[in-house]
């Protein structure tokens, strides 16, 4: 094409849709950023760069890293490759769809059965990610508006929990549940930061996750496919489980015999975190803010593709 201006390309690329270099781009550009956005399979990267990163890095990686992957691969997906035919010979939404939900689970699920938070969290943000994946696969309107939405809120909700935990992790030294007997009564602010972006990650209304799970829940209703619907709520319901264990042992444990008394993260630490569980309770009532904005991009982005999917 001469050209790597993405305007420019858009405008190209349907021209020549049908030639193996386009083909092999456009699979190169899906893998790779697949990669950096830790889509399920290419997701084994994410557990342990969490887990082992420093409590800041990891509250970056979640809240930031991933997010810019998904929005690069929402412009090149649907900007660049929207105006060819590879949409409907490629069979790109479909097997989207499938990684989305495969994802969705199979976070969930390995999550469950985790001991260490961080890599509890880490495998939650692989389920989360699946969400955003189903929304591009589902490539309507309503379901990119869903991806965005659901980008931007998973920044808040991950963002404060992987803050709490990191906090946790600064007073007591571990974030082992076994070590966290009791947190809820030694560290009250921080562990109802944690509760509150758990209650997001599952999908609770009155949170932001609640917002960005109906709108792809409504995005698959809209195009007959229930099942994708009911998907999405039988993967949130996993999500209780894991968010489960943390709470179970923070409040229902007795803190261990010798630990001191109520002992919380200095100011620094609590302000940041409380202002991002707050905006994950604001957004999840006044929902229509975020879900506007995410609505106006997914039109725009639509606009491109081939055959004008409403």
């Amino acid at each position: 094409t001469g050209s790597l201006n993405m305007a420019d390309l858009a405008t190209l690329l349907p021209a020549v849709d049908h030639t193996r270099t386009v083909l092999a781009a456009f699979a190169f550009v899906v893998v790779g950023l697949g990669l950096k956005v830790a889509m399920f399979p290419l997701h084994t990267w994410l557990p342990n760069a969490y887990a082992f990163a420093p409590s800041a890095v990891t509250v970056f990686l979640a809240s930031t890293a991933t997010k810019v992957a998904i929005y690069a691969l929402l412009r090149l997906v649907f900007t660049v490759f929207g105006g060819t035919d590879l949409f409907d010979t490629t069979g790109i939404n479909l097997m989207l769809i499938i990684l989305g939900i495969t994802g969705m689970f199979a976070g969930a699920f390995v999550a469950i059965f985790q001991n260490d938070v961080k890599r509890m969290l880490a495998f939650s943000s692989v389920s989360q990610v699946g969400y955003m994946v189903l929304g591009m696969g589902l490539a309507t309107a309503a379901g990119v508006a869903g991806s965005i939405v659901h980008l931007f809120n998973h920044a808040l909700m991950k963002g404060a929990s992987f803050m709490a935990v990191g906090a946790m992790f600064y007073v007591i030294g571990s974030v082992k549940l076994n070590d966290l007997a009791g947190i809820g009564k030694r560290m009250p602010v921080t562990t109802a930061v944690f509760l509150v972006s758990g209650l997001s990650l599952i999908g609770t209304p009155l949170t932001v996750g609640f917002i960005s799970k109906w709108q792809l829940v409504v995005a698959a209703l809209d195009i007959g496919w229930w099942y994708i619907a009911a998907g999405i709520l039988l993967s949130s319901l996993l999500a209780i489980a894991y968010v489960w264990r943390v709470v179970e042992v923070a409040y229902l444990k007795a803190p261990p015999e010798g630990s001191t008394g109520r002992t919380e993260a200095p100011l620094s630490m609590l302000v940041p975190m409380i202002v991002l569980a707050a905006a994950t309770v604001w957004y999840g009532i006044d929902g229509n803010t975020t879900l506007d904005i995410a609505t106006h991009a997914a039109n725009a982005l639509m606009q491109s593709v081939a055959g004008g999917r409403p």
